[in-house]
């Protein structure tokens, strides 16, 4: 996937930094930041960008904004980065463990459930607090014999460790289509079923007790009403991609869809909210 790098600089950082961090990733598509010295560097995927967008945040801004944008080199990016780190071990709260390595980590015997993730272009090994804290709903749940549904599953990571604790059928959804190729070479080298596809929260259909999203504010709510709609009575939603701070819009929106917030976890400053049907 190719990314546009926005970079920002203005006369004074403080607040005014983290305003813009709230506006272009909670009301618009960017992704991720990076603090610099004299401002923040912004990446959005280039089938998002909108130069209209970018200049009107920058004319609304409080104080004089300067940008520069430019189109990235198509490279492996988060897989170059997941090489430089080690093989997460996640602890569920009910005391499971869980083992998420790459390849080239070495292989555990002392754990739960190992989970071997190639990360390549896609989101999910568990270094990130959001797919920690997922991973350990989905260790924490009973599966056994229920339907499982994973929205933007990425690397398949949380659909995988679902199906291994006995979900009889687990779907997983992504509309990335470097995340699909992924999700299904990760659900065959860990030895289970996973029904994965490429597509969007309007393609949802069926009837499922657990569905899980792990996305970003926006996406969460726009689409959590489609979500809502393929629970079955008394279903299980797990919410996280975004931050503590968000968690009262989002469960807001649960509500007036008839879901009631059940308990949360928090890591890093981001959040997970488990809510019931």
């Amino acid at each position: 996937m190719k990314y546009i790098e926005v970079t920002f600089t203005m006369d004074d950082t403080g607040v005014f930094r983290d305003m813009l961090v709230d506006t272009l990733g909670n009301e618009g598509p960017y992704e991720s930041f990076v603090e610099t010295k004299d401002g923040l560097k912004a990446y959005v995927p280039a089938s998002e960008y909108d130069p209209k967008y970018l200049a009107a945040t920058a004319q609304a801004f409080p104080l004089p904004l300067k940008y520069e944008a430019r189109e990235m080199e198509d490279r492996d990016w988060n897989a170059e980065w997941e090489k430089g780190h080690e093989a997460v071990l996640v602890k569920a709260d009910n005391g499971a463990s869980i083992w998420v390595r790459a390849p080239f980590h070495p292989h555990r015997t002392d754990v739960d459930y190992e989970l071997l993730i190639e990360p390549k272009m896609s989101f999910g090994t568990a270094h990130h607090p959001t797919t920690y804290m997922m991973l350990s709903y989905v260790a924490e749940l009973d599966l056994v014999g229920r339907r499982v549904l994973d929205m933007g599953c990425g690397t398949a990571v949380l659909a995988i460790l679902a199906k291994m604790r006995g979900a009889a059928y687990v779907e997983g959804v992504d509309v990335d289509e470097w995340a699909y190729r992924n999700a299904l070479e990760n659900a065959a080298a860990n030895g289970v079923e996973v029904s994965l596809r490429l597509g969007d929260a309007s393609t949802l259909k069926g009837e499922f007790d657990v569905v899980i999203a792990n996305i970003n504010r926006n996406i969460l709510l726009a689409d959590m009403e489609r979500y809502a709609a393929v629970m079955a009575p008394g279903a299980t939603l797990l919410l996280s991609g975004f931050y503590e701070a968000d968690e009262g819009v989002l469960i807001a929106k649960a509500n007036s869809l008839g879901l009631t917030f059940k308990d949360k976890k928090s890591r890093d400053g981001w959040s997970s909210l488990r809510l019931e049907k």
